[in-house]
């Protein structure tokens, strides 16, 4: 039996991805959209057509049981999934692939590559899922320094739930474990980590904590951060373990350090993790809203009731159109709530009761539904969401420019926020393509201080510059929101594409911090270069 493998072109595994009827509505819809019918198809392409740079750098004979050289493995390891990552996949474009796969099995394993990597002055990538959408992953440029080669680390050998704390409701868990393993193996506890961002099933718990992930729930406990209790971590320097506690006012958190750092300053191996119990009650319904700044308003009321929904997922009225949830004239509330404890009636009910003194409107018999978080608009929303992680593979090779940007803003400032990004977008799409495009927005996390909204633009790009294109509209998508007084990542981390806005963003002072760190814990500054900061910090 054939082993299957994971895409190097795309998202999921070989043999995985959108059905002909997906496809064919896929086609109908971006013809309705831009005019365009009859889009021609760039094939995915095949690993025996493209020719990839002799590796650089001699393997040991000590690490050539967990060191590799094979085609597919480095292919699959070039990139992440960003647009540029896809166009630049579709184009046969793999001039920078890392030279070796390491895959550890242990944290001496690990200590032994990246003693190697230091010797023979190899930059050192680590790898959770390879997930990332913002060049977190990829192999340094020259920009980033003079390195000899690229070895990419990649820890999906460390894939076990070592110890489970029930009494405390902790677990201790290696970080090369994917979502789907991770949760069923803590299945018969009756625990979960209760962290499901839309990458989980091809995402890691380290890569999550390297990046301080977003989970899929919008409320409370959004960020991995929450959900650490203490970690492990190979520097180029020595082994960091932080103590296991609940909380500490003990000078500034080793944790928070590593936490969000993006393989710059070492390996995450383990963590010790908050977890809780399943839930057993649900109660869930949507709300339909004409005016979008009222909903905003609503929202905002739930968010500051502690009422702290699972699901508060807002959608414009076009979101909601084009992920088949709604007439396009409304705006949508997805409302959620669970517990492992007690019945939710009287959450839900007070949360509707808000929404209807700002002009909602709901459907009451959809509460007496034990799946109405799987019916209806909130249904045709969740399958939306879940099968947009294979739009991008179908999207590039029809010349299409569509991805997202995500930001956060507290509640004062959003609606001049929200307009003038609209309108600075607008107008660059318009610029960049030669066609009228459009922006979405929805909610993907709220807070009692500001929403995190999450905007998705869409036009049609023109094949031989559209890698240039989406560099011009992410570049003025990210200035906009830097600009205006967002962050420039919510949850999707810095990598390489946010760099500038990032630079920007943190206090200078900040940045030099993070540069003595970097020198304390790498001295040969080997760990993914050109991320967070530059060697000059």
């Amino acid at each position: 039996m054939t082993e299957k493998r994971r895409k190097f072109w795309g998202w999921g595994w070989e043999g995985e991805g959108l059905t002909d009827a997906e496809l064919k509505r896929i086609d109908s819809f971006w013809a309705s959209q831009f005019g365009a019918k009859d889009l021609e198809v760039t094939p995915p392409p095949d690993a025996d057509e493209i020719d990839l740079r002799a590796c650089r750098i001699p393997i040991p004979s000590s690490l050539e049981r967990v060191c590799t050289t094979d085609h597919y493995e480095r292919l699959v390891h070039s990139y992440g999934h960003s647009l540029a990552d896809s166009i630049r996949i579709f184009r046969r474009d793999f001039s920078n692939p890392p030279d070796v796969v390491a895959f550890p099995r242990t944290e001496q394993e690990i200590v032994d590559v990246l003693d190697w990597c230091e010797s023979a002055g190899a930059a050192a990538i680590p790898w959770g899922g390879g997930s990332s959408v913002v060049g977190g992953v990829e192999p340094p440029g020259q920009e980033a320094g003079d390195y000899k080669a690229a070895v990419t680390i990649d820890l999906a050998r460390l894939d076990r739930v070592l110890e489970i704390d029930p009494v405390s409701e902790a677990a201790r868990i290696q970080a090369g474990i994917y979502g789907p393993a991770l949760e069923q193996q803590l299945k018969a506890s009756g625990l979960t980590l209760r962290h499901f961002p839309q990458s989980f099933e091809f995402s890691t718990l380290g890569g999550w904590i390297a990046t301080r992930s977003g989970g899929h729930f919008a409320t409370l406990y959004t960020h991995i951060d929450d959900l650490v209790e203490s970690l492990r971590v190979v520097t180029p320097s020595g082994v960091v373990e932080t103590r296991r506690l609940p909380g500490s006012g003990a000078g500034p958190s080793p944790d928070r350090m590593f936490i969000g750092s993006e393989g710059i300053f070492g390996v995450i191996t383990e963590a010790w993790m908050r977890l809780r119990k399943r839930p057993v009650s649900r109660a869930a319904t949507t709300v339909k809203f004409a005016d979008f700044y009222r909903a905003v308003d609503a929202v905002r009321a739930i968010s500051q009731a502690g009422l702290y929904p699972a699901n508060c997922r807002l959608l414009d009225a076009e979101e909601s159109a084009r992920a088949g949830a709604a007439d396009g004239r409304h705006s949508l509330l997805v409302l959620t709530f669970e517990s492992a404890d007690h019945p939710l009636d009287a959450w839900i009910r007070r949360a509707l009761e808000i929404a209807g003194d700002h002009g909602g409107e709901y459907d009451r018999e959809a509460l007496d539904s034990k799946d109405s978080h799987l019916e209806g608009a909130a249904g045709a929303w969740r399958k939306a969401f879940i099968r947009g992680c294979y739009l991008r593979e179908n999207l590039t090779p029809r010349g299409i420019i569509s991805d997202t940007f995500e930001t956060a803003i507290t509640w004062e400032r959003f609606k001049d926020f929200h307009d003038n990004v609209k309108s600075d977008m607008h107008r660059v799409i318009k610029e960049v393509t030669g066609h009228q495009g459009w922006l979405t927005c929805r909610f993907t996390h709220v807070y009692p201080d500001g929403p995190a909204p999450y905007f998705t633009f869409a036009g049609l790009g023109n094949k031989n510059g559209m890698l240039e294109q989406f560099y011009e509209l992410k570049k003025a998508a990210s200035d906009s929101v830097v600009c205006r007084g967002g962050t420039v990542t919510h949850h999707h981390a810095v990598g390489r594409m946010h760099r500038p806005q990032y630079d920007r963003q943190r206090p200078v002072l900040f940045g030099s911090a993070l540069g003595a760190i970097k020198r304390e814990l790498d001295p040969h500054w080997i760990l993914n270069p050109g991320v967070l900061i530059d060697r000059t910090s």
